[in-house]
């Protein structure tokens, strides 16, 4: 569920020669001209290009199209985009159930009415969310291939019963990226290397690699990725969407695949404010499978589409992170774009404010991954019984790998497996120490502290920068981005586009105390209706770097 780094993104941001250098070159790498398409734009029947929800529910409900056709165009855009044409390789396998799921969908809206906004609405899951069904669950991995689990996860349970058409399961960086520190995000065994729909030779972030790219490329209405530090809102803000990374214990995480219980989360990947809200409403909610659930406030709604108001920002205290900014000066121009406008809003702004403490938070919340991937890991394993998977330990998993190498470590190895399955039980005082010191530094002397201070509603910062290119012989090139306070507290986190450096989005983050969304989501809606900022991709071939 998470990009993760041995060298935080905090220590990065403090290597500011490496940082300078890069940016006397970025006006040459950036300047991206016109390139050859990879495949041509059409709309479909349905009018699927950038439609919403409640778009689409509309014109269910006119009797103008219904969730078959709507499903029958996603499919047939999935083949001539995802297989064919620029072969984005954002999916892993589609639901062969899902035409019959639809067209069960339109009967019972002609009998009995829709069950909500989501009824007949294709969905993307990332394929660490478990489905019972004819779909496998496999976290991208040839080691699970063939896994059907037991029962539905709660996400895919609740999506299910709002009426969704659970449509594929998305690829992802395998293992939702915690398996090395020389990875390739968007990259799995099963899947290959997914491809960045602005500029298919650059990253699509990760890894919630393909949850991003197909909604960014219209392959679905929306869907659902999961994150443990950064996973969702890399992926949206290198695919110019919306993503929305819940306060941890929102979302159920029942039957899905972990990195560490202490910070992962499910949560919804839109083209806009409001389709995620949407999404986010039918995703959340205590559930007895999930203690971490337990923690929601009784006082706590979840309606968040009530919040939409293209008004929200007036009177709102927003405090700029600029300490997350400074590795790229187009970046830093869309973050003084977005300040101004935020300014113009009707928000009172506080610009700067620090973090003291963000360059300890990587490496204590890394020491805690380590040890949550081996207890969690091993305990969804377990759980999956002899039927369902050959693999039913960390252990095993490296095995397999050892005795797959050509298939599952052509580029890059299994690292941090090993250093995580020679760690200790849950009881050990490293690990008791680095929990406490991790929750410590990024909530009471970190976002906690900030806004205190400050008396703040929320925290923005630049999600991360352009898309790189993708290189699986060196690994991602991460530039910076803001994703770990929020991520190691456990506190929501939405990004939403902020503008383009070229061709290439980039998203501003909203981030703020715990159990904040409502307030978060008003806010960033707020901010995308003033901007508009997203477009749809042109699927360029590559960068022309001549200019």
């Amino acid at each position: 569920m998470a990009r993760r780094y041995k060298k935080s993104q905090e220590q990065l941001f403090g290597r500011r020669d490496f940082v300078k250098a890069l940016a006397a070159v970025a006006p040459v790498a950036a300047g991206l001209a016109p390139a050859i398409a990879a495949a041509p734009r059409r709309e479909s029947s349905a009018g699927i290009e950038e439609a919403t929800i409640s778009e689409l529910a509309r014109r269910m409900a006119a009797g103008e199209t219904s969730a078959l056709k709507i499903t029958e165009a996603y499919l047939e855009r999935i083949e001539r985009l995802d297989r064919k044409g620029p072969a984005l390789k954002s999916l892993i396998e589609l639901n062969p159930d899902a035409r019959r799921i639809a067209a069960d969908l339109d009967r019972e809206r002609r009998e009995k009415g829709p069950r909500g906004p989501l009824h007949g609405i294709p969905v993307v899951l990332k394929d660490n969310i478990d489905t019972h069904d004819k779909m496998t669950t496999t976290a991208g991995s040839l080691a699970l291939e063939g896994s059907i689990p037991a029962a539905d996860s709660t996400v895919a349970a609740r999506l299910r019963k709002a009426g969704a058409v659970l449509l594929a399961k998305a690829n992802l960086s395998e293992w939702a990226n915690f398996r090395s520190d020389y990875s390739s995000s968007g990259w799995s065994g099963r899947g290959g290397q997914c491809r960045n729909p602005y500029v298919v030779e650059r990253n699509p972030c990760g890894s919630s690699s393909g949850s991003a790219v197909s909604v960014s490329a219209n392959l679905c209405a929306v869907a659902v990725g999961t994150e443990t530090n950064g996973s969702i809102v890399c992926p949206a803000n290198a695919n110019g969407v919306v993503g929305v990374k819940p306060t941890v214990g929102l979302v159920s995480r029942a039957g899905i695949i972990p990195i560490a219980h202490s910070f992962d989360t499910a949560g919804p990947m839109a083209r806009t404010v409001t389709d995620a809200a949407i999404l986010l409403e039918a995703m959340a909610g205590a559930d007895s499978r999930d203690e971490a659930t337990g923690a929601i406030p009784r006082e706590l709604k979840v309606d968040y589409a009530s919040h939409l108001d293209p008004a929200g920002m007036k009177g709102a205290r927003i405090g700029v992170a600029r300490g997350f900014a400074g590795f790229l000066p187009a970046v830093d121009a869309l973050l003084d774009s977005a300040v101004q406008r935020i300014r113009q809003l009707g928000a009172e702004v506080i610009d700067p404010v620090k973090f003291p403490t963000r360059s300890e938070m990587g490496a204590r919340s890394y020491e805690v991954m380590l040890y949550e991937f081996k207890a969690d890991m091993n305990a969804y394993l377990a759980g999956l019984g002899a039927a369902a998977a050959r693999v039913h330990t960390l252990s095993d998993l490296i095995r397999f790998n050892d005795d797959n190498k050509d298939r599952e470590m052509p580029f890059f190895g299994q690292d941090v497996f090993i250093s995580a399955d020679a760690k200790g039980p849950l009881t050990s005082p490293e690990y008791l120490d680095a929990l406490r010191q991790s929750r410590e530094l990024s909530r009471e002397k970190g976002i906690d502290e900030v806004m205190n201070e400050h008396k703040l509603d929320a925290i923005v910062a630049p999600t991360g920068g352009p898309a790189s290119l993708t290189d699986l012989i060196n690994g991602d090139h991460h530039l910076g981005g803001s994703s770990t306070p929020a991520a190691v507290a456990g506190y929501p986190n939405i990004t939403v586009p902020m503008g383009f450096v070229r061709e290439l989005p980039v998203g501003l983050s909203f981030f703020g105390r715990a159990w904040s969304e409502a307030l978060l989501v008003r806010l960033a809606f707020a901010f995308e209706q003033a901007t508009k900022a997203r477009k749809p991709p042109r699927f360029l071939h590559e960068a022309d770097l001549r200019s």
